[in-house]
C-alpha cells in the first residue's frame, strides 16, 4: 500500500519470493499528483473482470511501476482474447492482486482434490491387480 505522508514519503509493502514481507520507503520531494500521471486510469476498478465478456479471468501478462503510487499493467482476458494496457493506482491493482491470490488458492485447492481423486483410483485398480494375480515380478 503506498500512501503518501507528510514529507511526500510513499511507503510501499513488497512481497519477496521467499515469502518474506519488507517496506521500501520512497524520498520523492517532486511527486507528481494522481491528476498528472501520463495516460488516464480507466474507470474499471475490479481488474479481474472483462469489459468485453464479463468473465473473472483476466490476469496481468506485464507490469511496470510507473510512480510511487501507479502501475502499469498489461492486461488479458483468455475467454475473449481481448488486451488493454492501463495505468491504475495501488489500490486498484493491491484489490487485483488479492483476487488473483484468492484464484491461485481455487485452482491449488481443485488440483489436491483432483491428486487426490486420481490417486484414489490408481489404488484401487493396483489393489485389485494384485487380487487377481495380474501383477508379476517382471512387471518391476
Amino acid at each position: 500500500m503506498s500512501q503518501p505522508s507528510e514529507n511526500s514519503q510513499y511507503v510501499r509493502r513488497v512481497v519477496l519470493p521467499s515469502g518474506r514481507e519488507i517496506e521500501v520507503v520512497y524520498f520523492d520531494p517532486q511527486a507528481a499528483p494522481v491528476d498528472s500521471l501520463a495516460g488516464p486510469c480507466p474507470v474499471q476498478t475490479d481488474l479481474h473482470v472483462c469489459p468485453q465478456c464479463d468473465r473473472t479471468l483476466v490476469y496481468p501478462v506485464e507490469w511496470e511501476e510507473t510512480s510511487p503510487t501507479h502501475w502499469e499493467v498489461l492486461l488479458r482476458c483468455p475467454n475473449c482474447e481481448w488486451t488493454h494496457v492501463g495505468v491504475y493506482p495501488q489500490a486498484v491493482v493491491d484489490r487485483f492482486d488479492e483476487q488473483l491470490d484468492t484464484g491461485t488458492e481455487y485452482l491449488v485447492d481443485d488440483l489436491m482434490r483432483l491428486t487426490q481423486a486420481n490417486m484414489e483410483e490408481e489404488i484401487e485398480r493396483f489393489s485389485c491387480a494384485l487380487a487377481s494375480d495380474a501383477i508379476w515380478p517382471m512387471d518391476f
